[in-house]
């Protein structure tokens, strides 16, 4: 599958952006122009929660997202430097005594600083990180959902290699590894997507960047909040521009004070294909797992991905 650039922290706005204050202004932040986001390559931001594949137990896993936040006594007081807007000075942490304990399998995000061995938190005060996904979680059981580590499989949805076909497949863990990937569907984020049903939910991972816009729009709010207000491939929460060093810059929706979710999105109205071959995988299902009920739908199509349902 193809890689783009992997979200292992905060993805920082196109448009500069006031303490406190939602809205964006209309002048392109210094950080966009010094990644050459003129040549970026735009996708679609999916509304999920994150997720990585990486290596735990000698094997591919799935980790969650989990960042490591200050205690209440730390947040005061970062909460009060912070509204004290003293900008000549900066805020010092304790980073053993200031944050919440995290599981001891937790592990720092690829991209943020260390000091003296330590990692340290972010402009907001978090550390973002990453906890593995065991088989059976009650805490994670819909991201254990979508990964069978028997088969070493995970349920993805990407491209179909036919144009304006979506597929729903098993990947190799292996082939996504040190990927990260969007968890989205029926308990995720109010279901945006409108996928599956309490009764018979629907989960599927997106790879970071599956989605390139074919027609995006130029880089300015007013072509921006057209693009978003005036076209079916605007029906997206927002856009994600993947930058030729590796840099990814982000604009959603609630940016330009527009609305999300829709009713109608450009994602959950697009045709899929499930491909599904269980005869590939020596391994058995469980029944009422999502892996053995989409293999039962091996080579149907629906006309819209939100239009997916198992047989009862």
């Amino acid at each position: 599958m193809r890689r783009r650039g992997a979200v292992q922290r905060k993805v920082p706005c196109l448009f500069v952006t006031e303490p406190f204050k939602v809205l964006a202004t209309e002048a392109i932040t210094g950080k966009a122009l010094e990644a050459d986001i003129y040549n970026a390559i735009p996708t679609e931001k999916v509304d999920g929660t994150c997720c990585y594949v990486t290596t735990y137990k000698g094997q591919p896993y799935l980790w969650a997202r989990m960042d490591r936040k200050p205690n209440k006594q730390a947040e005061k007081r970062f909460k009060r430097f912070l509204y004290s807007l003293e900008d000549c000075k900066e805020f010092v942490w304790n980073v053993e005594e200031d944050f919440k304990p995290v599981p001891d399998t937790w592990i720092p995000a690829k991209d943020i600083e260390f000091c003296n061995g330590n990692p340290l938190p972010d402009e907001n005060g978090h550390m973002p990180g990453w906890v593995p996904v065991e088989k059976n979680s009650k805490q994670y059981c819909w991201h254990s959902s979508v990964v069978n580590y028997e088969a070493e499989i995970a349920l993805v949805l990407k491209h179909h290699a036919d144009p304006g076909l979506l597929e729903i497949s098993p990947v190799p863990l292996s082939e996504i590894l040190e990927q990260t990937l969007e968890l989205i569907g029926t308990n995720i984020n109010a279901n945006p997507y409108g996928l599956g049903s309490k009764k018979q939910p629907v989960h599927l991972l997106v790879p970071h960047g599956a989605f390139e816009i074919k027609n995006p729009p130029a880089l300015k709010q007013t072509d921006i909040v057209s693009w978003f207000e005036g076209c079916s491939e605007g029906k997206v929460e927002g856009i994600v521009w993947h930058c030729r060093d590796g840099c990814l810059i982000k604009l959603h929706r609630h940016h330009l004070g527009l609305h999300w979710p829709l009713a109608e999105t450009y994602l959950n109205s697009q045709p899929v294909v499930i491909s599904f071959n269980r005869t590939k995988y020596d391994c058995d299902f469980e029944p009422k797992s999502l892996f053995h009920r989409f293999s039962n739908l091996d080579g149907q199509r629906f006309d819209r991905l939100k239009d997916i349902k198992f047989d009862a």
